[in-house]
């Protein structure tokens, strides 16, 4: 019995562990990897001798895969300080608004502190507006903007959809990106302001919002591997698939293996260069998925560097420095106010760069890059003394847009998949781009595989 799973990051980790579980000892599990370390987007770095993470900080608490998952494993979880978030809006910080959807309001009093007079006009009246559809899948910045205008969605909505997707909301869809939104539309909510409203709990729940590890997420995977025990073989991409009567056969450099089972988990390009031949119609759908690239320059701070009081800092596309310069920066993660494992001494800054079809900064050289980012930290902070040590971290591709239509696009290649005896298909553009919802993927298609090897 031979399962070969195509890509190690997060995904490709956590189906190795269940596949593990699953198959016992006597299952032989292959793990390739194209680049010459695992993890994916789970990276911890070694920045001035601490261990930071340069990809991925932190998952969703309140969603149950990584907590379940992490206890699972016997990890220890650690949870954001106090400290809140801020958001450069209209030329100034402001407090990041806590009772909203996503940005959306359920009251204009939510947003009042971000917004100008008029704009909270617009949020004020929108219940007014005759009573909001949704048939069918539509650009979320689109129906934002028609009913609430644009500052809402300059301000708020974008800067925090760029954190989680490197991407605004004019290009991605209300049914995958806040799906909960659209049930309410669904069920007879009149108005955005009545649906977000409903979703929102009358009394803030106490319980941790974000977990991350103190040793960093790319302890996660580490501890996967480890257990799972597969024959991990770094710096090899596959490049081929073919199906066999009686398995699988993959190209990965000059090697060629034979596999009962595959299990892929790697970005949408290389999912569908791979199912070109053997699943033409789930290749043909993955195609149509388009990725963001994005850079994290991490930066250790001399002892005593004076932080905000906050956790971190977004900034909306259009926001503009004194000098009239756009940021190059999307969003700064004030890591040793954010956590307390990290506020040991050196001061710890994260500076996010890169949003989607907008690479602006990411086409300059690591120097430039880091000399743009610092002049966006002196600017919200005044801090401008020299880092210890920099680290920059480029995700070329890194994040999966969920465009309008994406749940049909990955019904699509699923139902196309699932006709194929041997294969399943998991990872961060399917169902969701955060850690939980990658585990979840991973859990569904190892137990794919498993229900069809185990009998």
């Amino acid at each position: 019995m031979h399962v070969a799973v195509v890509g190690g990051g997060v995904s490709g980790a956590v189906a190795t562990y269940r596949l593990r579980s699953a198959l016992g000892d006597g299952g032989a599990i292959t793990l390739f990897e194209a680049a010459d370390t695992l993890g994916g987007k789970l990276r911890t770095a070694e920045v001035a001798g601490i261990r930071y993470d340069v990809g991925a900080e932190a998952f969703l608490a309140r969603r149950p895969e990584g907590v379940a998952l992490a206890g699972e494993l016997g990890l220890e979880l650690v949870h954001p300080t106090t400290a809140r978030s801020t958001v450069r809006a209209g030329q100034r910080l402001a407090p990041l608004p806590g009772r909203t959807l996503m940005g959306i309001p359920g009251s204009p009093e939510a947003v009042a502190d971000v917004l100008s007079a008029e704009a909270l006009a617009r949020v004020a009246a929108e219940p007014g507006l005759p009573p909001v559809t949704l048939d069918s899948d539509v650009a979320l910045g689109a129906l934002l903007r028609e009913r609430f205008g644009d500052e809402l969605v300059d301000r708020l909505v974008d800067p925090l959809l760029g954190g989680v997707y490197a991407g605004g909301a004019d290009g991605l869809g209300v049914r995958a990106t806040v799906p909960a939104l659209a049930a309410a539309i669904d069920r007879g909510a009149r108005s955005l302001t009545e649906a977000a409203a409903g979703l929102i709990p009358d009394r803030p729940s106490t319980a941790p919002v974000f977990a991350t590890l103190p040793g960093g997420l790319g302890t996660l995977v580490d501890r996967l591997v480890e257990l799972a025990k597969p024959d991990v073989r770094l710096g090899h991409p596959v490049t081929a698939l073919r199906r066999r009567a009686d398995g699988w056969q993959l190209e990965a450099g000059s090697e060629v293996v034979d596999a009962d089972a595959v299990l892929l988990a790697v970005p949408a390009p290389a999912c569908r260069r791979l199912l070109a031949e053997v699943v033409p119609a789930a290749s043909a759908a993955l195609g149509e998925i388009e990725l963001a690239s994005m850079a994290v320059v991490a930066m250790v701070l001399p002892p005593g560097t004076e932080l905000p009081d906050a956790s971190g800092v977004l900034i909306g596309a259009r926001e503009r420095r004194s000098d009239g310069e756009p940021f190059a920066a999307k969003a700064f993660t004030f890591s040793s106010r954010k956590w307390a494992h990290l506020d040991t001494g050196p001061v710890l800054v994260r500076g996010s760069v890169g949003r989607f079809r907008e690479p602006g900064a990411l086409h300059r050289e690591d120097d430039e890059l880091v000399g743009l980012v610092r002049a966006d930290l002196a600017e919200l902070t005044g801090i401008t003394v020299e880092p210890v040590e920099v680290v920059v971290t480029r995700w070329g591709g890194g994040l999966p847009q969920y465009a309008p239509g994406h749940l049909d696009l990955v019904e699509r290649a699923e139902r196309a998949v699932a006709e194929v005896p041997g294969l399943a298909l998991a990872g961060a553009a399917l169902h969701g781009v955060g850690v939980p919802a990658c585990i979840a993927t991973a859990t569904a298609a190892a137990s794919r595989l498993t229900s069809q090897l185990v009998r």
